[in-house]
């Protein structure tokens, strides 16, 4: 069994474990181009996997499984192999949106096959760079190994079936982690349609970090979401976003506070609102 540890870890321990034999450290920055941004430069080291090629099976009709479905496992656990990530490994990802993006979605993937020692990075590629972390523009080598040795996903998933089946139901609780304007209705930059799943309330992923955009203690998490979650049991918690990728930053903060990880609403937004479903909004 993998050796249990946190899933956050800051530059100044990663500097510190950057010469472990068994270190992956992942850049899982995401935009337009992310293969273009990682060679325009990188923490020294670090290996490129594609968020939206190699994290997600993005299909023509977002209406099945929204914008960034969750690959085949075993297309996955062959990406795994090409990066060199084994059981062994201790992989650390990083993004430059404070984890908020693909690299929360990456940890969570790793965590789902039953991966332990696997971290994101506080901070991201900037946080890096201001500690002193070498940039390179270089390719790095990659340590091929075989497909991981995985045949299911072990954390829970939702799909949209169940999230309407248990938006209202008060022994469970569906948790929307898009922004406050998102959610009510009134803004929507990326989806066709505002406003948001009826029975589901909204915690942005921005109450998980302090105005530096560092993550709060486990502490004052605990403390933060006892409000919201009452006695709920983790079981019945479903977290979604707008594609199925911010929403594990929350996932990554809870676990972080020692809550352990609720399901995820692979589909989200993106999905909800192009089957028509009943919208909701706040305005």
């Amino acid at each position: 069994m993998s050796e249990l540890i946190s899933p956050i870890i800051n530059s100044t321990e990663l500097i510190k474990i950057l010469s472990s034999p068994d270190l992956v450290l992942v850049d899982a920055r995401n935009s337009s181009n992310p293969k273009k941004v990682f060679l325009e430069g990188h923490l020294e080291g670090a290996i490129f996997v594609d968020p939206n090629l190699e994290l997600a099976d993005i299909k023509e009709n977002l209406a099945e499984g929204g914008r960034h479905p969750l690959p085949k496992l075993e297309a996955f656990c062959k990406t795994l192999g090409k990066l060199g990530i084994t059981p062994e490994s201790r992989v650390v990802v990083y993004d430059d949106q404070l984890g908020a993006n693909s690299a929360a979605r990456f940890w969570w993937m790793l965590r789902a096959l039953g991966h332990e020692k696997v971290q994101v990075l506080e901070g991201g590629f900037q946080a890096a760079k201001a500690a002193g972390i070498p940039v390179s523009t270089e390719s790095e080598t990659l340590n091929l190994a075989p497909p991981y040795p995985a045949d299911q996903w072990s954390l829970g998933i939702a799909d949209m079936q169940e999230v309407e089946a248990e938006a209202w139901d008060k022994e469970h609780l569906v948790i929307d982690v898009r922004s406050a304007e998102r959610y009510r209705g009134e803004h929507e930059p990326i989806d066709l349609i505002a406003g948001h799943i009826p029975g589901a309330i909204n915690f942005p992923l921005t109450e998980n970090m302090d105005e530096k955009g560092h993550f709060f203690s486990p502490e004052k998490l605990r403390e933060k979401y006892a409000e919201i979650l009452g006695e709920i049991p983790n079981e019945n918690i479903i977290v979604h976003c707008g594609s199925g990728v911010s929403a594990c930053h929350t996932l990554l903060a809870m676990d972080y506070a020692g809550l352990g990880i609720p399901k995820l609403y692979v589909g989200s937004w993106s999905e909800w609102s192009r089957n028509e479903k009943p919208i909701g909004k706040s305005l």
